[in-house]
């Protein structure tokens, strides 16, 4: 079995390259960064490939041999930025491995904040174009995990950094509008926070047991899959 990660040098990326090392697969990562700074011995384990979602399929030939994919693409700027990176560049990505005969593929979208998908517009309707295309290509092999607030550690160079929530649309927006954070954002702000080792677990499983359920996993369900033996 050969996995892809999309991203695979960045905060969640890395995190699951290193479990799928763990469990003894065979992992290559594409991001336009490549190899990433860290000394980590897993990192040595991992084949690095550099490139573009957005580059016209000129990445395609990481995907050759690849049987699951996991994508971890995704950022924040302005709404058109967002919804290239999080939405088109994903559907690259789906459409190439169907058309390669990947097997199953994994996408790390994000919960519903509510007020954040208006104010990040572009973020979310990329994400939610990449659902789509995921679910309408990867029918039987396709798994969409919606993690919220993400917490764990971050390499910064050679340093790792403990970090609390990080990551999540809703830091981005309350970082920007502070007077938000007087609004009464009930709902969303229940949603509980997950460990990214939680997330990295669920994902290379995802991608890897073909019993696993196709379709949407919400961060109860991330949290529920975490916590099982066989994960």
């Amino acid at each position: 079995m050969q996995l892809l990660v999309l991203g695979g040098n960045g905060f969640v990326g890395s995190h699951i390259c290193k479990e799928a090392v763990d469990r003894g697969l065979t992992v290559a990562s594409l991001s336009r960064s490549g190899r990433p700074l860290i000394h980590d011995s897993w990192v040595s384990n991992v084949i690095w490939h550099q490139g573009s979602l957005l580059s016209s399929y000129s990445w395609t030939e990481a995907l050759n041999g690849v049987t699951s994919v996991i994508s971890c693409v995704g950022g924040f700027g302005s709404q058109s930025y967002m919804y290239k990176i999080n939405g088109t560049a994903n559907i690259n990505a789906i459409r190439a491995a169907s058309e390669k005969g990947v097997k199953r593929f994994v996408y790390i979208s994000s919960a519903d904040f509510g007020l954040a998908n208006y104010l990040l517009q572009g973020y979310y309707e990329g994400k939610k174009a990449a659902e789509t295309e995921l679910l309408t290509k990867f029918a039987y092999g396709g798994v969409i995990l919606r993690p919220g607030f993400i917490y764990g550690t971050r390499n910064v160079g050679s340093v790792k950094l403990p970090l609390g929530v990080i990551g999540s649309p809703l830091e981005m927006v309350l970082q920007h509008a502070k007077p938000l954070k007087q609004l009464p954002l009930v709902g969303p702000l229940f949603t509980p926070p997950v460990n990214v080792t939680a997330v990295a677990k669920v994902a290379v499983r995802a991608a890897t047991d073909p019993v696993f359920p196709p379709g949407i996993v919400d961060v109860y369900g991330i949290q529920r899959y975490s916590q099982q033996g066989a994960a």
